[in-house]
């Protein structure tokens, strides 16, 4: 007896099935070719040159982290918050893709500020670090050293005149610290730094108490001026003077908080002060993360 037509039959069937398989096959890869596509041309869009500059006041709860792109796309973070959150904000705000940060500064190195920078260190290529130079006794201040010593990032002291040169005319200025401040309280020896792009700006100020602000307007005078205001020590009574605020006149103040958090940060006094100076708040705790852009004339808040 011949079987032949049961064998034929049997192998049409494996050729169908493997023909269902290639067809499905050819559907998966060019869905896969079209969305790499996408993704490049999405990256490239994201990394051409635009109009305008942004500083972004990231939601990461109890703590800072401000990261600031510039019209030709280099980078620069300030403070990252006090856990892992951060690189969950960062991935919403750089681009695409973007695996790499220019500067990291650390404004001072309490663990709301620094938390999650070595988490920072470790996912992302960072060109430098800056610091003002002073020690704190928690763990993360350790960690993070050793994780910069292990990417072989190179490390710099924050000094008064300081100009950190973001290659489209914007630029970030140091005002304080202007001595070596190892021997001080973490706070006095906040990082204060300006962004400028034209004639905008914005004053960052960590969490420097008023002594500080107060030497800062006796040494700068008008020179404090600027659009806009991140409020010292996320708003904190100790920071946020009356003399700093008329110094600064800001239009817009910043504060950057976690909700319900245990300090009561925005003390209702700092929040009377800048409300009687006539200035529009925003702060993290009801806006989430606030991102502002200026195109060199005028400030607009995303």
């Amino acid at each position: 007896m011949v079987i032949i037509s049961e064998s034929l039959f049997r192998h049409k069937s494996y050729n169908t099935v493997v023909s269902k398989y290639l067809k499905e096959w050819k559907k998966w890869l060019l869905g896969a070719l079209t969305l790499l596509n996408v993704i490049i041309w999405l990256s490239v869009w994201q990394l051409k040159p635009k109009d305008y500059v942004q500083i972004s006041f990231l939601d990461i709860g109890q703590g800072d982290a401000i990261y600031i792109e510039s019209r030709n796309g280099n980078q620069v973070l300030i403070d990252g918050g006090p856990d892992k959150k951060v690189l969950e904000e960062l991935s919403k705000t750089m681009p695409f893709l973007d695996r790499s940060i220019d500067l990291v500064i650390e404004s001072h190195p309490d663990k709301d500020h620094i938390g999650g920078l070595p988490d920072v260190v470790e996912r992302y290529r960072v060109g430098a670090f800056l610091e003002p130079g002073v020690e704190s006794a928690n763990s993360v201040d350790d960690e993070l050293k050793l994780r910069l010593k292990g990417k072989k990032v190179n490390g710099y002291l924050a000094r008064r005149g300081m100009i950190v040169d973001m290659g489209d005319g914007s630029y970030l200025e140091i005002l304080f610290p202007d001595r070596d401040v190892s021997g001080l309280e973490t706070n006095d020896a906040s990082i204060v730094a300006k962004y400028v792009f034209d004639s905008t700006c914005i004053l960052l100020t960590g969490d420097s108490p008023t002594k500080i602000e107060d030497y800062l307007v006796k040494h700068y005078g008008s020179g404090m001026k600027c659009d806009v205001l991140k409020a010292g020590h996320h708003g904190s009574k100790t920071s946020t003077g009356d003399n700093f605020i008329n110094a600064v006149a800001p239009e817009l103040a910043i504060i950057s908080a976690g909700k319900d958090n245990s300090y009561g940060h925005p003390h209702a006094e700092v929040i009377e002060r800048l409300q009687k100076a006539g200035m529009k708040i925003l702060s993290t705790v009801e806006e989430g993360t606030i991102k502002i852009t200026s195109d060199g004339e005028k400030m607009t808040v995303k």
